[in-house]
């Protein structure tokens, strides 16, 4: 019995802002973001994809900003400026998609150790979420 109550406590407690930190697969085009502490903040930069392997140095092509389109994706910085709130959370970070050459505001959530989910918004109710892995 008083392992069934030492495990129910373990899965209620509160996850530490560092649960964040690592390495995430993503959702879309199997690519490994690795998120680490930056100052007081978190920032991810893209390590590889399905996409980086088929085609070695592709470049932001889709940017907005025409300055920043040669700028290669692999070791580029798409996660930055998140706030830690309780329990693990960071919000009012952006997160920027390559794929559209947008940023947006996000959120991220721990769902325990080994998963995310990653919420990003043009802005309320328009958002998209992810749920991202733990990589070993």
């Amino acid at each position: 019995m008083s392992l069934l109550i030492l495990g129910a406590l373990l899965a209620g407690a509160p996850l530490a802002p560092d649960t964040v930190v690592g390495r995430w697969r993503t959702e879309t085009h199997n690519a490994i973001v690795e998120i680490a502490r930056c100052g007081p903040s978190i920032c991810g930069k893209i390590v590889t994809s399905d996409a980086l392997r088929a085609n070695p140095g592709m470049k932001d092509a889709r940017n907005s900003n025409t300055a920043l389109r040669n700028r290669p994706i692999e070791g580029m910085q798409m996660l930055s400026g998140f706030k830690p709130e309780a329990d693990g959370v960071w919000s009012n970070g952006q997160v920027y998609n390559a794929d559209d050459g947008k940023t947006y505001s996000g959120k991220i959530t721990p769902l325990g150790a080994n998963q995310l989910k990653l919420r990003g918004c043009v802005f309320f109710p328009l958002c998209k979420t992810q749920t991202w892995t733990r990589v070993r």
